[in-house]
């Protein structure tokens, strides 16, 4: 007989929580507050240092040296350019049988530069020579029949004179005599026109020889041997225009375009002081030699021409420059009040009535107190606390201070 099992009793003291387990859990919710506090601690603390390394982006610019002299009236740009510039090319069209020369050669006027294949222009000039000396032999031929014409017609006369010859053969004598003075004549016509094609045919054969027109420095060479040349432009590209370009280094000088708002500034004769932008730490004394008397009305410029007062062999053709037309009135005495810099005004700032600049040094900002004088243009002259060379911040924050790391916009 089957046994019945007893129904299970319900244990609810099981789930009673102990004294021991209730304090364990208050321990344990008190560690993960503290946790999650340092978490948020950390975080923020991460933040903080992200935040701080972040660097500020500056724009700056450099301190330029200041002008001692004649106050500025105007700044401009422009380049070299020589006034005697030759490109040259042959007269006729030939090929290239010689060069003589090679870029940044000095040629002397009247320098052999190349020649031409001379060989027709040679045998058109033996032809001439040839015409010329057979009129001459005719003329010897004829001048000795001359002579015996005359005789014969002195004899006819003093026969006519005796009754003894008719007035026919007089008359025949007569006419052979002037007959051979016109052809003597017409040899010596044709004899000079013979002359006049030789020196056609010489000029011909001069011409397939260039020469430097003047004295200078070939700056281009545009042919080689056995190219052809010509004065025109022929059709294929085939055919060159140009054998070489040749310049006088003593005529280079100034080319700038002002604006025409400006250009009463400018007068002949005036000082300027010119920069090459290959070598901004010199400065080369010149003086405007011409105002060109026209307007380029798409640019509303005006073309001023400068010449330099001591040329020098630095100074090349195309390369870019910066002239400053100096003012009429007396110099500057240099001293205390001279300006020792030229700076941007933005770069200028004003702290609490003081004038102050900011200095990038190893991408760290130096508060700089200034002493500031005038203002040229866009620039203002620093008398005392910057020097030529200085980085200064010319746009920044409002909230820079001494000491702060900046990154440099590039």
């Amino acid at each position: 007989m089957a046994t019945t099992p007893n129904p299970p009793k319900h244990d609810l003291g099981s789930l009673r929580i102990s004294e021991g387990q209730r304090k364990s859990g208050k321990t344990g919710k008190v560690f993960g507050i503290i946790a999650a506090v340092i978490g948020v601690l950390v975080i923020l603390t991460g933040a903080v240092f992200a935040f701080r390394d972040q660097k500020t982006v500056v724009e700056v610019a450099v301190a330029q040296k200041a002008a001692t002299g004649r106050p500025a009236l105007l700044n401009a740009s422009g380049y070299v350019t020589p006034r005697r510039r030759a490109t040259i090319a042959a007269k006729i069209t030939g090929r290239v049988t010689k060069v003589n020369f090679d870029e940044g050669m000095h040629v002397p006027e009247g320098f052999v530069l190349a020649t031409l294949d001379d060989s027709d222009a040679r045998r058109t000039l033996d032809s001439a020579k040839a015409d010329r000396n057979a009129s001459q032999a005719a003329i010897a031929d004829f001048e000795v029949q001359l002579k015996n014409a005359e005789l014969e017609l002195g004899r006819a006369r003093q026969l006519l004179a005796a009754g003894v010859e008719t007035q026919q053969a007089m008359d025949n004598a007569t006419m052979a005599a002037d007959s051979l003075r016109a052809k003597i004549a017409l040899a010596k016509e044709q004899v000079a026109a013979s002359e006049a094609r030789i020196g056609e045919a010489q000029q011909a054969v001069d011409n397939c020889v260039i020469r430097a027109p003047f004295d200078g420095i070939v700056v281009s060479k545009d042919a080689q041997v056995g190219e052809m040349v010509s004065p025109i432009s022929a059709g294929g590209g085939f055919t060159r225009t140009g054998i070489a370009t040749i310049v006088d280094m003593n005529s280079n000088e100034i080319e700038v375009d002002v604006n025409e708002a400006y250009i009463a500034r400018v007068l002949p004769g005036q000082s300027v002081t010119a920069v090459l932008d290959a070598y901004p730490d010199w400065q080369i004394p010149s003086r405007v030699r011409t105002v060109i008397p026209t307007a380029d009305r798409q640019k509303a410029t005006v073309k001023v021409r400068i010449s330099f007062l001591k040329l020098d062999p630095r100074i090349l053709p195309d390369m870019g420059i910066k002239v400053t037309f100096l003012g009429d009135e007396p110099e500057q005495k240099a001293g205390s009040d001279a300006p020792a810099a030229l700076i941007p005004q933005a770069a200028v700032r004003d702290d609490q009535g003081k004038k102050i600049v900011y200095l990038v040094k190893d991408e760290h900002l130096e508060r700089r107190a200034v002493s500031v004088g005038g203002a040229r243009g866009p620039d203002a002259e620093i008398i005392a606390g910057v020097a030529a060379g200085d980085t200064v911040v010319v746009k920044g924050p409002a909230n820079l201070h001494d000491g702060q790391a900046i990154e440099i916009k590039k």
